[in-house]
């Protein structure tokens, strides 16, 4: 079921496209092996893997505890309904197949503000026939517009987990803790938060330097403690889920992130650090490889 969003003009969605700087999401997508980026997105990246070789790590273990943590809700928990802010653009593995594999009947709704993510945002509205997808084209920073477009398609009467995976460490705290205690405040009881934020606690050396390389392409860049990634729960009334704040790879891990592609020897000569990303196994992660905290909790 499309938003509004979708209706918007291909040549002015082109307009608003800025190929000239990199963009959080499509960063993002490098690092996931996607395709739909820019050259200023792979310079980005290139110079964040260059601070921290081994900080394709973060990104995709943080995909997978969104994985692990969306599976937990639906399965053992009963949530049927989502929302989904900083989506970023689409993977194998998006909030409505990983929720629809367990309960086909879930409803999704995803928010992004990056145009390029709206152009391939159909991508992320194919719900099987029993469940429903929607998008928003939206600001995390417009919690109320966000609200109001969401509840055209989710039920607030019923518990709805909010994701946010990902998105506060672009939002400095004058506005992040506000953002989520009203974002919070919509939801009812029974509903859940699920959150990942980057962090200097684990490994201060390797996240400072990549946090230099984004803050100067002009990205906002908070790196926050656990205490300060807790405080989204603490001050909302949120019941943290058992293990709590840790870091993603050791939140309830179940041994099945995804396997490497395979690719041949003599092309991987061929291509750069950043494009073998996509060809490197995850599942030699290591404590110092990690700087991302991820949680889960319910609202009461």
């Amino acid at each position: 079921m499309p938003g509004d969003a979708l209706s918007q003009d291909p040549a002015e969605l082109r307009r608003r496209i800025d190929t000239t700087k990199a963009h959080p999401a499509r960063v993002y997508d490098v690092f996931l092996g996607g395709k739909d980026n820019y050259p200023v997105d792979r310079n980005a990246a290139a110079a964040a893997l260059a601070a921290n070789p081994r900080g394709y790590l973060d990104v995709r273990h943080n995909r997978d505890f969104l994985r692990r943590a969306v599976t937990t809700l639906t399965r053992e928990d009963g949530v049927h309904q989502y929302l989904d802010i900083g989506t970023g653009l689409p993977t194998q593995e998006n909030v409505h197949q990983i929720a629809q594999r367990t309960a086909p009947a879930s409803r999704v709704v995803y928010v992004d503000n990056d145009p390029v993510v709206l152009a391939h945002a159909r991508a992320l509205l194919t719900s099987g026939p029993e469940g429903v997808t929607d998008y928003i084209d939206a600001d995390l920073k417009q919690p109320a517009q966000i609200l109001q477009e969401a509840a055209k398609t989710l039920d607030f009467d019923q518990p709805v987990a909010l994701v946010l995976v990902a998105i506060l460490h672009f939002i400095e705290d004058d506005e992040a803790y506000p953002i989520v205690r009203d974002l919070v405040k919509a939801l009812p009881s029974g509903s859940r938060v699920v959150l990942s934020h980057l962090t200097e606690d684990l490994n201060p050396e390797n996240v400072r330097a990549v946090q230099r390389t984004y803050t100067e392409r002009g990205f906002t860049f908070v790196l926050r403690s656990k205490a300060e990634v807790e405080r989204f729960f603490t001050e909302n009334g949120l019941e943290l889920d058992e293990p709590g704040v840790v870091p993603v790879h050791r939140w309830r891990p179940d041994g099945a992130a995804p396997a490497p592609e395979s690719a041949d020897p003599a092309y991987l000569a061929t291509i750069d650090d950043i494009e073998k990303v996509r060809y490197r196994d995850i599942n030699d992660v290591t404590d110092a490889d990690i700087n991302v905290y991820g949680a889960t909790a319910v609202k009461r």
